[in-house]
């Protein structure tokens, strides 16, 4: 394939052998790197020509020029790739993710998608010091550091490590001797540190394919590298480590996380503009990890957050797809290889096998007598001779025809000066096509990751480790320039890893200590709201208390109004009647009763009504004490209205003194009705075991039937009468603060009524926001939410909108939504912000669902055991914004009640425009019940 670096490289020339087809298109890649091929012309027009004199005259046996070229043509043709074969590898590890994501079994994925249990990633914040043991991140090499992490930006300490070169025999050997052997190393490494023996806390780098079933808790799947340990297939390497660090007896450490080399790799990355949530790493094997949404985790069974999975991708075999990229070469190595069959994209990739493969090659074009006059070198022929760092030299145009010269007679071998041009060729063509690779493989990865985000445009950061990407910059400049072609829609910022992963899997480590500190924090901030059976049946019995005082009269903080309301609906009501509704959301500021009037003259003009004296029942939404079903006075303000010259008057004859002001109109005001009481009388038209009424909206409050024998103050003692509860101010006596919270006392000192309506503070969406935003503020302070980093929106009074509880709590919203909700207040959070903000909004609302259903289970109990029944089945018209609009509010009051009031089977009914229909039912029902006093 034409390579072409274009922008700041220019374009290149290429030998005849690595020129494209006609057909083929173009890979054009950015960067600040020396051209691929630019060094190939000038050795094309100098060496090449030394080497064709030398050649000219072929001893017995070897090609002739023409031949030459034909034989390496014919050679590196086959490490060509086309941007169309890319595409299919591509699409089809794409489609073999999303498989092995689904949990689909068959056909077996072609790579494992492995969650790493790794849920978050680094704030910036970590700190302390942590041991890591590094096992096969670097090949036969085992490595321990001594990290320590500052939590400080810009202020890093380089960490403290050793490397020890792991025996074959070990390697071959059992896993017994393995892990002996790195716990020994672990303490000799210890040993040499001012360090104490007790309470150590270590990350454990294991670089092979495993199954993780928890951060600390991993089963080696297969072994891969070269190693071949027995017995340890199929068990847990975390506890076998631990095992072995026992046996050792010399240090006291923790093995707090096992991670993979690729997970290190990204979570080592340096903070930035954008997350970096992709770990590449290509050493002596390959692999990549990346932030999944855990909800596509079919393993895992979890529908919030996010969690790291390995894609093992070094498994990746579609034959489809890598089939027509498979060279000779290649199966001639996998054949020779201690896996044959397996790792069959890791062979084409990894640093292990990159020397191998231009090894292959080189001593096919030897014996072909192409290279080095058919002398072949013992070490050309030889498994393992050139390594990976021998090809990135020889491929370095920097390095010199002298140093390459150099490594080839290091091998034995004789080169000549076309040889060194050759052999720079084939090593040129071997990285190209892994680099290409690597790639189209990362490229299905980012198209994963904006198809799960929902985004438009990708933008990421990739963390890149490993030997190769660190010593090989053509490699990263074809790898970045290719990602470019084949995910054009991904904006991606490559980071080197800074130290191969270890500082990374001392951040995984550091982080599950910080998420561990951070969780104990959250528990016990919201342990108050979590509210057990004892203390809510403790709330039904104090209400039920406050009930029984109100109605004899006594003092209470439930003041149980009789509202002069007889009897619900019984279906048989008719005729026209007019409704006014004051109260609630739909008005900030109180309306002069003359505009009122005002209001009611153009409606009835706008409906054909002028000059009909129409029954008016008037929906009052505040606390009245009320004298007859037409009398009602202002007892106070609710709701956060504070109007004057309005408490202690009687609404109804205000209403009727603007009326007769307003002499064009009659009006019968009949009843006054607060809108607790037309839902129940509006649900109770349709179901007439509707005897209760409840409102969770902008305030709270309830109303229900009690016997009329009970309410002291109004003469009778047979028949019903409608109670307004006015629970809003259950508890303004105290007898709710040892429920009260730190965050409520804020809430109620900065209203306009402090130390009333305390139940409603507790519950009603005018309130609950508020406790929320007080709530984030005390976690911010400890550090827990936004980095610690306070925010001037936060710190602004009412910014938290209760909706944003119902919005935030929706099941149908992913977190990304619910993220953007939170940023759109300039919160500066992230994926661990979001879960913890849904969590504390989780918290409020359940706590005040549940008052509610302790509320309503101590009323349906009243009514039960007035009437002497062991079992109750009543009905609850209800109404509100909250109750309606937020996701779970509703089943919460439900179970709260079936839990505390076992033997009443309560339906709840949604009412329909209760504050209007209701009044014209409460008004009807008035007309209905004269009528027949009158017959």
């Amino acid at each position: 394939m034409f390579v072409s670096l274009l922008g700041t490289l220019g374009c290149l020339t290429l030998p005849d052998e690595l020129r494209p087809e006609e057909s083929d298109q173009l890979l054009c890649v950015p960067g600040g790197q020396p051209p691929l091929w630019k060094f190939m012309d000038s050795i094309r027009s100098e060496g090449l020509q030394q080497g064709e004199e030398a050649l000219s005259c072929p001893e017995e046996g070897l090609p002739r020029p023409s031949d030459s070229s034909e034989l390496v043509q014919d050679c590196l043709q086959q490490f060509k790739v086309t941007v169309a074969q890319l595409q299919q590898i591509q699409a089809s590890l794409l489609g073999s993710m999303e498989q092995a994501l689904r949990g689909q079994a068959s056909p077996v994925p072609a790579v494992r998608m492995l969650p790493t249990y790794v849920g978050s990633t680094p704030h910036g914040t970590e700190q302390g010091d942590f041991v890591v043991l590094e096992l096969g991140a670097t090949g036969a090499s085992l490595r321990v550091l001594w990290v320590t992490l500052t939590g400080i930006e810009g202020h890093r300490v380089e960490p403290r490590s050793q490397e020890f070169v792991i025996p074959q025999d070990v390697m071959l050997g059992t896993g017994q001797q393995l892990f002996d052997f790195a716990a020994h190393c672990l303490s000799e490494f210890l040993d040499a540190q001012p360090v104490s023996k007790q309470g150590l806390q270590l990350g454990f780098s294991f670089s092979f394919p495993c199954h993780q079933t928890g951060l600390d808790r991993s089963t080696l799947i297969s072994w891969t590298k070269g190693f071949r340990c027995s017995g340890v297939e199929g068990q847990d390497v975390v506890q076998l480590l631990r095992d072995a660090i026992q046996r050792q007896g010399a240090y006291n450490i923790d093995v707090v996380a096992v991670v993979n080399d690729t997970v290190g790799t990204m979570m080592g990355c340096e903070l930035g503009a954008r997350p970096c949530e992709v770990g590449l790493v290509v050493d002596t094997g390959t692999n990549v990890c990346y932030m999944e949404e855990a909800r596509d985790v079919a393993v895992l069974d979890e529908d919030r957050g996010r969690v790291c999975v390995s894609v093992e991708w070094g498994s990746f075999s579609d034959d489809g797809a890598l089939g027509p990229v498979l060279t000779t070469f290649d199966h001639t190595l996998d054949h020779e290889s201690l896996n044959p069959g397996a790792q069959r994209f890791e062979k084409m990739i990894g640093g292990l096998y990159l020397g191998e493969l231009v090894r292959l090659v080189l001593a096919h074009l030897t014996r072909r007598g192409v290279l080095f006059r058919g002398c072949p070198s013992p070490a050309l022929l030889s498994q393992g001779s050139v390594l990976l760092e021998h090809v990135a030299e020889m491929e370095d145009p920097s390095a010199g025809a002298a140093r390459v010269h150099a490594i080839l007679q290091d091998l034995g071998l004789s080169p000549e000066a076309s040889d060194v041009e050759l052999v720079q060729r084939v090593c040129a063509a071997v990285c190209t096509r892994a680099a290409q690779l690597c790639a189209a493989a990362l490229a299905a990865v980012l198209s994963r990751l904006q198809h799960s985000r929902e985004q438009q445009t990708l933008q990421v950061a990739v963390a890149t480790g490993g030997r190769v990407c660190e010593r090989h910059p053509r490699f990263c400049s074809i790898l970045q320039g290719t990602v470019m072609l084949l995910a054009p829609e991904c904006d991606v910022s490559f980071i080197p890893s800074a130290d191969g992963g270890g500082r990374g899997v001392a951040m995984v480590t550091a982080v599950a200590a910080r998420l561990a500190a951070h969780r104990r924090l959250l528990e016990e901030t919201l342990a108050p709201f979590r509210l057990n059976h004892d203390q809510l049946a403790a709330v039904q019995a104090q209400m039920r208390e406050a009930m029984a005082k109100g109605l004899r009269g006594e003092a209470s903080s439930l003041r149980m109004l009789p509202t002069y309301v007889r009897a619900t609906p019984d279906g048989s009501e008719r005729g026209d009647f007019l409704a006014l509704d004051l109260g609630g959301t739909n008005f900030r500021v109180l309306l002069l009763f003359d505009h009122i009037v005002d209001c009611i003259v153009d409606f009835q003009q706008k409906q054909g009504l002028s000059g009909q004296s129409l029954p008016l029942g008037f929906t009052f939404s505040f606390p009245c004490k009320q004298l007859g079903l037409d009398q009602g006075i202002l007892l106070n303000w609710t709701k956060g209205f504070n109007a004057s010259d309005c408490e202690g008057q009687d609404v109804v004859s205000l209403l009727r003194e603007a009326i007769t002001r307003r002499q064009a109109v009659e009006l019968n005001v009949v009843a006054i009705v607060n809108d607790t009481v037309g839902t129940m009388m509006s649900c109770g038209y349709e179901d007439p075991r509707c005897e209760i009424g409840l409102i969770v909206g902008t305030g709270t409050n309830a109303c229900y039937m009690e016997e009329l024998r009970n309410v002291a103050g109004v003469p009778g003692d047979s028949g019903h009468m409608c109670i307004n509860m006015e629970w809003g101010a259950f508890g303004d006596d105290g007898s709710l603060d040892t429920l009260s919270t730190c965050f409520d006392a804020s809430v109620d000192q900065a209203s306009i009524n402090p130390g009333k309506q305390r139940f409603e503070k507790m519950i009603s969406g005018m309130y609950l926001g508020e406790i929320v935003r007080h709530i984030l503020l005390h976690l911010t302070s400890l550090g827990v939410l936004f980095r610690g980093q306070q925010t001037q929106r936060l710190q602004t009074r009412d910014i938290f909108k209760t909706k944003f509880l119902s919005e935030i709590e929706s099941d149908s919203l992913a977190l990304r939504q619910v993220r953007a909700i939170l940023e759109d207040l300039g919160l500066p959070l992230t994926s661990d912000d979001t879960l913890m903000v849904l969590e504390v909004c989780q918290a409020v609302s359940q706590r005040a669902a549940q008052l509610c259903g302790a509320g309503v289970a101590a009323v349906a109990e009243k009514i039960r055991e007035n009437r002497g029944l062991e079992e109750l089945a009543v009905s609850v018209g209800v109404d509100g914004t909250l109750y309606k609009l937020h996701p779970h509010f509703s089943s919460l009051v439900a179970a709260t009640v079936r839990e505390l009031a076992p033997r009443c089977a309560v339906t709840f009914l949604q009412s329909e425009d209760g504050s209007g229909k209701g009044a014209a039912l409460v008004t009807a029902v008035a007309c209905r019940l004269a009528q027949s006093t009158r017959v």
